[in-house]
């Protein structure tokens, strides 16, 4: 819980507060997980002064008082943000200059949160929050080495019984079935893509056949709120003397790109160092080359061409090339690792061609 790291911010941005909040039972807000350890319904309200407080419905206070925040409220969940509203005044807060993650709102929710606080002058603090969670903490360091190891071992299975499965939702459902018997929750619904279509970066499995041909298999679980991330291409049937090379080009660029990774190296740079080694085949890489991870599947740094970020002590990334060949197929090689003065690899699993 990095609190005292947020109050200077809120200094910079002339905010007496931070205000988090979450209305959508099926998902989560990241910021307040983040500074609270709290994922339900409610409000997280961070004084810039003052001891944070969680503003939650009835149902969700058992939940709330187990987080990180000592003084939990109860709220109206049908008068939303009136209910912060009158708690935050109640605790005399100066409710005209709140900070607030613009992003985590709806035009909708938007209007009613304008609606109470009338006279604020809000500002947002998505970017800063972001920043902040750019860089672990040796707690969560810990934790997303966890859940690497958790995907580690959920996928060896996969791959280990993969000629049982005749279909790519077969796969998936296997993968998905095992994170629940560990009690794990998904980083993202599994990727299993079989032939033309692992072409697509972002297919969703069906009941394909699996075919004698490469197979994408793009993988994660989330441990303690934290989540991880692997990919990789195996080959189901004998692949072609060409079809090795493609896939141990790939791969030769992918420990490449990993050898880049340098202290304050520009993350746009070490996707120009892929581009460039692709040569002919750059074309066929169409997506950025990796992500920061950690409460979200998706966090800085960002590692594309226009990224401003740079290498840092504790970021937690990815590195994922990839060539897809429309209609034909697709091989993409990805990595979770932390940068600790050096690249360490997080996610440990064999990155060999796998023919099954």
């Amino acid at each position: 819980m990095r609190i005292n790291e947020l109050k200077p911010i809120l200094g910079k941005k002339r905010s007496d507060a931070a205000v988090f909040y979450n209305s959508d039972s099926s998902k989560i807000n990241a910021n307040m997980l983040y500074f609270s350890g709290y994922k339900g319904l409610g409000a997280l309200v961070i004084p810039k002064k003052h001891a944070p407080f969680l503003i939650v419905p009835e149902m969700e206070m058992q939940r709330a008082k187990k987080s990180m925040v000592k003084k939990v409220y109860s709220m109206n969940k049908k008068r939303f943000f009136e209910s912060i509203y009158k708690i935050a005044r109640k605790n005399r807060l100066n409710t005209k200059n709140i900070a607030i993650d613009k992003s985590s709102f709806t035009l909708n929710s938007y209007r009613h949160f304008r609606n109470q606080f009338k006279k604020i002058k809000s500002k947002d603090i998505a970017f800063e929050c972001l920043k902040l969670r750019e860089t672990k903490t040796e707690k969560e360091i810990r934790i997303l080495k966890k859940s690497c190891a958790y995907a580690d071992k959920i996928l060896q299975k996969a791959i280990k019984n993969f000629r049982h499965f005749k279909t790519e939702s077969q796969a998936a459902a296997f993968l998905e079935y095992e994170a629940k018997k560990l009690g794990l929750e998904l980083s993202f619904s599994p990727i299993v893509a079989s032939g033309s279509n692992g072409s697509m970066p972002h297919h969703e499995p069906s009941n394909v056949k699996i075919k004698n041909d490469f197979c994408v298999i793009d993988f994660g679980v989330k441990y303690k709120g934290y989540c991880s991330d692997i990919t990789r291409t195996i080959y189901v049937g004998k692949p072609s003397e060409k079809e090795k090379e493609m896939y141990n080009m790939l791969l030769k660029i992918q420990e490449n790109a990993i050898i880049q990774i340098k202290s304050g190296k520009k993350c746009s740079e070490i996707y120009d160092f892929v581009v460039k080694s692709l040569g002919k085949y750059r074309n066929y890489f169409t997506h950025g080359l990796g992500h920061g991870v950690g409460i979200e599947i998706h966090e800085l740094p960002n590692l594309s061409l226009s990224s401003k970020d740079r290498i840092k002590n504790n970021m937690v990334f990815t590195i994922e090339p990839g060539i897809y060949f429309p209609k034909r197929f697709g091989i993409r090689i990805e990595d979770t690792l932390l940068f600790k003065n050096k690249p360490v690899l997080l996610t440990k699993t064999s990155k060999d061609l796998l023919i099954i």
